[in-house]
């Protein structure tokens, strides 16, 4: 039954990208590739950040409440069995997120800005979308042998000869089957979500509820307030161009400041014609009346995520405190400090499926205020901002850098989630019975929940295979680490700036008096 509506969830995340995109997507400026492309790469997203759920639920679902193995995982193979077909499915969405950012998005980006106005030469467009993508290529080709050939054991000789040594490399690239570079290639991609998640995510987590609670200005007021501010404008200039009604020129001054009242004007102008369309517009009207509900889904979300950040915090002191050490990637065995959140996760585990709805909450929450914050800062390089995302006005380039920007974090977010709740993203909510011997008699305790630090032997608790793919490179590890201490740091300051900022306008941003992303200007129709 599940499996016949899998056709359905797809079909529910692939008109949820299309609504998403068509509703960001420029008028003027709109290709059916970069389209096609965007879309297809934010379903990918969605679909990728929704198998870590999946993964949790598949190692719980294997036994019963009391710690025993259902009948048809009381065979290991059968539980291995399953267990790679999650780990392929892994590897096989990760491939193609590899496939599109070093690839598919980097062609459709360059041949999209390769194209010409009369656009008469496709062979020369898609020949120099080719060119530069192949510098994309011999970076992925790079990490792909800098992985191959990366031991995850060292040698078990020291004193072994180059040549054995070389001879080993070989025999653990068969025996992985490549997989180990594949995986090295991932995690370095994570570590540029990493970045991502660092900018993006927890400005998204500030700002989004903070908007919602704060509202927007009145419309009426800011109309009003754009008709004195043009009035303002108008006079001044009238003022300046009195000066030169006799013929005499205006001084350099002047000029200057001319150039500049003109501009603001032009600005302003445009201002008042969108504030004329948004008072008119039904949308505005059902925001206005939906106005205690976004007000209450505010505060949740601003609880939720200092839910969050408390957790997070726990997490990372707990790993600083009583971890293996850094040269491990900081490997947790079992929870020191009561974490919150993973606490709640085993709380509502009888519950069925209270867990798994939570966990798959919390997945869709970090992806939907990664793009909160990316539509509210707009994409940067370093202090470069390159694009903006408005509205109907945003470029195609920019909504493929958003399309990737999103793949990227969502790589990271199975560390994030796995820094919030380690023991249920490890073990999901199984159990195992511990026994204790008294000479020929066996006793059987109460069931107790698998944790890294139990008693329970190995063929009683299955690992996710989430687990085992973040751990993989343990220097990865480390770096993610204090990547989350740089991503609560980065949540308060966020968190401090959307407070002392005021109400946005409900034209907040579709009308810049800066153009530098090279944006649309300005279609109002």
């Amino acid at each position: 039954m599940q499996i016949s509506q899998c056709p359905l969830y797809l079909q529910v995340i692939l008109a949820f990208c299309w609504v998403y995109i068509r509703k960001y997507q420029s008028r003027q400026e709109s290709e059916v590739i970069s389209t096609i492309t965007a879309i297809c790469a934010l379903a990918i997203a969605l679909i990728t950040s929704a198998l870590l759920p999946v993964d949790i639920f598949l190692v719980s679902f294997m036994k019963y409440p009391n710690g025993t193995y259902k009948e048809w995982a009381a065979n290991n193979e059968t539980r291995q069995q399953i267990e790679n077909t999650v780990l392929y499915g892994y590897y096989t969405l990760y491939s193609i997120i590899l496939l599109c950012v070093f690839l598919w998005i980097p062609f459709v980006y360059f041949y999209y800005e390769e194209k010409d106005e009369d656009n008469s030469n496709k062979c020369l467009q898609v020949k120099n979308a080719l060119k530069y993508t192949i510098g994309f290529v011999i970076v992925c080709s790079a990490l792909l042998l800098i992985g191959t050939f990366v031991p995850l054991e060292s040698p078990p000789n020291r004193n072994s000869t180059q040549w054995e040594k070389v001879q080993y490399l070989f025999e653990e690239l068969g025996s992985s089957h490549g997989l180990a570079a594949l995986s090295f290639s991932i995690s370095s991609l994570t570590l540029i979500g990493m970045l991502a998640v660092i900018t993006y995510t927890a400005y998204g987590m500030s700002v989004l509820p903070l908007n919602l609670i704060k509202g927007t200005r009145s419309i009426l007021y800011e109309r009003l307030e754009n008709t004195e501010d043009t009035e303002e404008v108008e006079h001044q200039i009238d003022k300046l161009k009195a000066k030169c009604a006799d013929g005499r020129p205006l001084s350099m001054r002047d000029r200057r400041n001319l150039q500049d009242l003109e501009a603001k004007l032009q600005v302003l102008r445009r201002q008042g014609r969108h504030l004329e369309i948004a008072e008119r517009n039904c949308c505005n009207k059902v925001g206005s009346a939906l106005r205690p509900m976004k007000i209450l889904l505010g505060v949740f979300f601003i609880l939720v995520a200092l839910l969050f950040f408390v957790t997070l915090f726990i997490s990372n002191l707990d790993k600083a405190l009583h971890s293996a050490g850094i040269s491990t990637g900081f490997i947790i065995f079992g929870t020191n400090l009561t974490n919150p959140l993973n606490e709640l996760l085993l709380a509502l585990q009888p519950v069925f499926p209270l867990d798994y709805v939570l966990i798959t909450i919390i997945t869709m929450y970090f992806v939907f205020t990664s793009m909160a914050g990316i539509r509210n800062m707009g994409i940067w390089f370093f202090w470069i901002r390159l694009y903006k995302i408005r509205p109907q006005r945003t470029r195609p380039q920019a909504l493929l850098f958003l399309c990737m920007i999103l793949l990227l974090i969502v790589l990271h977010t199975s560390y994030m989630i796995y820094s919030l709740a380690p023991q249920y993203v490890m073990y999901g909510s199984q159990k195992y019975l511990l026994q204790v011997r008294c000479g020929l008699f066996c006793v059987t305790v109460n069931p107790l929940y698998c944790t890294a630090s139990g008693l329970q032997d190995y063929n009683q608790c299955t690992v996710t295979r989430s687990y085992l793919f973040l751990h993989k490179f343990w220097f990865f590890s480390t770096i993610y680490y204090f990547g989350n201490w740089a991503f609560l740091v980065v949540f308060l300051i966020g968190l401090v700036v959307s407070c002392c900022k005021g109400k946005k306008s409900v034209i907040e941003g579709e009308v810049d008096a800066d153009d530098s992303d090279f944006s649309d200007d300005e279609y109002v129709h």
